[in-house]
């Protein structure tokens, strides 16, 4: 039987709260992280501000909609991001947002890896039907990352965001489960 929560380069555990604080306020100080990220203004938080943070989150409770893990390498078990999971059963589908916060790790096949364990994670375990994502249009290294995980193009929010003075749009993408398995069996369509 396959580890739901290993993949080829990382795997998934338990969110790890004070880990987490520490590494998101070190990556907060990179620009690009946080461009990419996100189209919001760019805030610096205190690692303590962040845990504080976190510590509400987990006094709210379970929440079974939620799922949240952080991800680390299987090499050297190094923390280098996080990927959160919005459920809604009732439509059979999931949100999913993601991100590596060590620079070192991208555009080495560690995002495709996360994604493809979440995909398995999302079809296989949790029995959804369907799993869609929003990334900027500025962003082409997780468009291409995304494509080569079975992502489509569905929509664009135009000129929706605004980063570094100029308008740019939202792209969103979704993945269907007849499509994920027909990836798994070689069915390329």
């Amino acid at each position: 039987m396959k580890d739901l929560f290993r993949g080829e380069l990382v795997r998934f555990t338990f969110e790890e709260p004070d880990v987490r604080a520490k590494a998101e306020a070190r990556w907060q100080r990179d620009s690009e992280f946080v461009r990419l990220a996100d189209s919001d203004p760019t805030q610096l938080s205190s690692e303590k501000k962040i845990k504080e943070w976190f510590d509400k989150q987990a006094e709210s409770g379970p929440q079974p909609e939620r799922y949240s893990f952080s991800v680390r390498t299987l090499a050297d078990d190094r923390y280098i991001g996080f990927l959160g999971l919005w459920v809604d059963l009732i439509h059979s589908e999931a949100w999913v947002g993601l991100g590596i916060g060590e620079r070192e790790f991208w555009s080495k096949g560690y995002g495709s890896d996360m994604m493809k364990l979440c995909l398995q994670y999302v079809f296989t375990e949790l029995g959804l039907e369907r799993l869609s994502l929003g990334l900027h249009e500025y962003n082409p290294r997780a468009l291409r990352s995304y494509e080569k995980c079975g992502f489509r193009l569905e929509g664009r929010t135009r000129q929706d965001a605004m980063r570094e003075g100029k308008r740019t749009d939202t792209l969103w993408m979704g993945i269907l489960r007849e499509e994920w398995l027909q990836m798994q069996n070689g069915d390329q369509k």
